[in-house]
Parts: C-alpha cells; structure tokens; sequence
C-alpha cells in the first residue's frame, strides 16, 4: 500500500500500513544501523543487558557516533561488562575517565559503573528491578524506581540527568527503547527477549522528534510535545493496532521517518 496523505485512510488501512512496515524494517539488517548491534556483540544475558544499557543512555546525536563510542566503553571495559561491573577497584574505573559522548562524561561512566554493581549485588540484576515494579500495561512506574536504586548509593547529582523518569513527565526515549530490546522477543534476530518476566504488553514506544513527528502525521498522536503525556496517548494508539505487541511499530514509524522521510 503506498501512503501520501493519511486523510484518506481508516483504522484497518492505517494497521495495514504500519504492519508492512513493521515486516519491512524488524529485520536482521536492522541490526547494522542501529545501537541494538552493541548488545548483539554478546552471548550472556547479563553482557547483553549491561552493554544494551549503556549502549542505549549515549542514544543520542549522530548514530554513527553513538555506536563508535558505545563500542569504545565495552572496549574500555575489557570488553567484558559484567566482569568488570562486578570485579572492579576503584583504580581500575580511572581509565573510564577519557570517555565523553556528548554531556555524558568519564564521571558518569564511572557513577554507572558502580550503580550497576549495586543493581546486580543488591537487587538481583537489571531484569529483577524492573519486574519487581511492573505494572499491568505499563514499565513507567518501573523506570522510576529503576532510578530511585540506581541513584541510592553516592553518585554525583550531574549524573542522573542520563536516566529519565516518567514520573517527572519524561518520555524516557532511550530507557524506554532499551526495554523494547530485553522484553520484545521478534522472532527476527534484532530484539533479544530475554526478560521472559516481562510482557511486551509493557512497553512503550520509544518518543522522539522522528517518532513523534510520523505518529502525528499518521493521526496516531495529537499532542505537540515529546513528553510523558503525549507518550501516554501514542502507547493508546499503538495498544489498540495490536495489543500483545504494541511497540513492533517503533520499526514502523523509525523506518519511515529515518529512511523515507515520509
């Protein structure tokens, strides 16, 4: 089906469309474009998670960028997340201290190093703190508390601007496409599934100026600003286009607006 104008198209053609676009873009040669190739990089779980992670909080500007400097923090992690995260000194966290992308610095990167060590040693992993918060429909309660353990031991004030919260009106873009990675199983090769304690009935779809801008053009989205709410009324258009797994149509309105410009 090709799309001009979207006046013309009622909600079984809208579904149609996306879904052809969903099959277009979920696809293994996805993976060469797109951050998510960082975690691909490994096979344990807890690798996958971490590199996913930090893969995922640098998610912003250049996409080449963002994908040569994650690949350069697992570099600088002996390319070994979870052994480093849990086996490391303090001595050894100095040579994080030459990494930057953007605002997020070597201080950061060291701040997360010891957060995630607090997450695996105190609360039972990434996946455990995320599906003790869950809600039915919803991960935003979760993300907020997600931070609230992330931050609870010393950590510099600057660093938690790079883990949004939903409760504090934040779409939380990249932590909410970072969940689309560990729950969404594709049956594809491009998102993992291996958070099998959570639904994909969960997620929400990753907002940003693209996303949010094809949502609007597609009548999917009415609200003007990038924010919890207006991720709140995108989640309800994409729940009622497929309800077990709503967020299949980030590849959707991803595809059209990075590589179609529609």
């Amino acid at each position: 089906m090709e799309v001009h104008t979207t006046t013309a198209l009622n909600a079984a053609e809208l579904k149609e469309f996306l879904d052809t676009k969903v099959e277009q873009y979920n696809r293994p040669d996805f993976i060469g474009t797109d951050p998510i190739q960082v975690p691909h990089l490994f096979s344990r779980k807890e690798d996958i998670e971490i590199s996913g992670f930090l893969a995922a909080t640098i998610a912003w500007g250049n996409r080449k960028t963002i994908i040569t400097n994650a690949k350069k923090m697992i570099g600088l992690m002996g390319n070994s997340p979870y052994d480093f995260v849990m086996s490391h000194k303090e001595s050894d966290l100095e040579k994080l201290d030459s990494f930057v992308h953007r605002t997020f610095n070597g201080e950061d990167f060291k701040c997360f190093a010891r957060a995630l060590r607090h997450i695996y040693s105190e609360h039972g992993g990434m996946e455990a703190v995320f599906a003790h918060h869950a809600e039915e429909g919803s991960l935003q309660k979760a993300i907020h508390e997600f931070k609230r353990r992330f931050f609870e031991i010393p950590h510099l004030t600057r660093t938690e601007k790079h883990v949004s919260d939903p409760l504090k009106g934040s779409s939380a873009k990249r932590i909410n496409m970072y969940l689309r990675w560990m729950v969404r199983n594709d049956n594809t090769g491009v998102d993992f599934g291996i958070w099998q304690s959570l639904s994909p009935s969960q997620l929400s779809c990753p907002l940003d100026v693209h996303s949010g801008n094809i949502a609007r053009k597609l009548g999917l989205l009415k609200r003007k600003q990038n924010d919890a709410r207006g991720l709140a009324e995108l989640d309800k258009s994409l729940r009622n286009l497929d309800l077990r797994d709503p967020v299949k149509y980030d590849f959707a309105l991803f595809g059209l607006g990075a590589f179609e410009k529609f």
